[in-house]
């Protein structure tokens, strides 16, 4: 029995040495690619062990407290923002009341909507202005996209522009074109897309296909710093051929009959408008057109002034102007450095006139006579028209035209 029953056993207890390998094959052979594994690794342990590396499995490092503070840092930030209904449970007040306190809070009576304030500012709640402007259409912004943010005039009609819209609840969004047509319009594309309530705009040109596209689609846009009388635009600017003739009235009155226009490129509006006014004053004085000496310039900045400078003095004594005209007060400023540097006398040997009368031109070496624009005044009318386009359905398209006024200083007069 005992012997029979031990036989037994042995029969039914498999031999390991026959024990099939799983990764074996239907022949029981080893596959290759198990036999290049095992010899991998047992090679790769070879070479650690040789360079005096552990074979053990690495053990993760435990965080810093620096590292773990991070970490938590960033896992509050993923962490979903509150929402209307959140505060709505805090404040224990309907969806409804939540909305009236963000959009209509003068329906809502003042202890209400202060135990929503305070539901919104404990659970530090953000509105989603994304949303609503999805929801609207439209959004609370309007955009100011001016020729040259390097030039302090047209940062002064900025800040008109802001001090509207502050007023009115809304932003702004400001926007160089840098004296580009491409950039320009690249910017008018976007501004569309984003849905602005409004586009102010001082444009290379007024007469652009492109800005009268925009109001046909729904996006109103006023002309600032150039007026435009085409009957589908509001217009707030200055005007600028009158500041021409002023410019070089007082030239011609302090004596001067050969004097020098400074400016370009004649692709601005502006420029060409200022010159035109100093035309007009020349042909009332009587003098003949030639009196006016171009000196053009690439750009309206303070560099192009001082080349225009080195340009002057570089003339011959009896063909040099007497005085100079320039298109904005940057070009003047330019000019005068150089003149100051070259030895010129200010002004003595050459006046100098600028235009837009910015802050910098009574702080100059030598004080600058300048034509003054109302800057903040033209920024600030022109963002109320925008407003009042947007808001009301009988607007109707104004062109607002201020007066130039003239201020002397030394850079014409002396210090008489």
């Amino acid at each position: 029995m005992t012997t029979s029953g031990a036989a037994d056993r042995a029969r039914r207890t498999p031999d390991p040495a026959k024990i099939p390998n799983p990764a074996a094959g239907r022949s029981g052979r080893t596959p290759p690619s198990a036999r290049k594994s095992r010899a991998t690794s047992t090679a790769a342990e070879r070479t650690a062990e040789l360079m005096g590396r552990s074979t053990e499995p690495a053990r993760t490092a435990k965080p810093s407290p620096r590292r773990q503070a991070r970490r938590l840092r960033q896992g509050a930030a993923t962490r979903s923002a509150a929402g209307v209904k959140d505060v709505a449970a805090a404040a224990g007040v309907s969806l409804g009341t939540v909305s009236n306190v963000l959009n209509r809070p003068e329906m809502v009576s003042p202890t209400t909507r202060a135990k929503v304030e305070a539901a919104m500012a404990s659970l530090g709640f953000v509105r989603n202005e994304s949303a609503r402007q999805l929801r609207a259409g439209s959004s609370r912004i309007i955009a100011y996209l001016m020729l040259d943010a390097g030039n302090p005039f047209f940062t002064d009609v900025a800040r008109g522009v802001e001090e509207a819209a502050e007023k009115a609840g809304l932003s702004v969004f400001l926007c160089n074109s840098n004296e580009d047509a491409a950039r320009e319009a690249d910017y008018l594309d976007l501004l569309e897309q984003q849905r602005v309530q409004g586009v102010l705009i001082t444009p290379l040109d007024p007469d652009s296909a492109r800005l009268r596209k925009l109001p046909a689609r729904g996006t109103p846009v006023v002309v600032v710093d150039r007026a435009i009388d085409d009957g589908e635009h509001c217009s707030v600017a200055v005007d600028d051929v009158l500041g021409g003739e002023v410019a070089l009235t007082h030239l011609i009155e302090l004596g001067h009959e050969r004097i020098a226009f400074v400016g370009g490129p004649n692709t601005i509006g502006q420029v060409t408008d200022r010159r035109a006014g100093a035309h007009a004053a020349l042909r009332q004085a009587g003098l003949p057109a030639g009196n006016l000496v171009d000196v053009l310039t690439g750009a309206l900045t303070v560099a192009e002034g001082r080349g225009a400078g080195q340009r002057l003095a570089g003339l011959p004594a009896d063909r040099r102007p007497t005085a100079a005209f320039c298109a904005n007060d940057l070009l003047a400023l330019g000019l005068l450095q150089q003149c100051v540097s070259l030895g010129l006398r200010v002004p003595e040997d050459l006046a100098i006139v600028g235009y837009d009368d910015i802050e910098f031109a009574a702080a100059a070496a030598v004080p600058l006579t300048s034509v003054r624009q109302p800057r903040q005044l033209l920024g600030r009318t022109a963002a109320e028209l925008l407003l009042d386009e947007s808001s009301n359905p009988d607007h109707e398209h104004q062109r607002v035209t201020f007066t130039p006024e003239l201020v002397v200083r030394t850079s014409t007069r002396g210090n008489t």
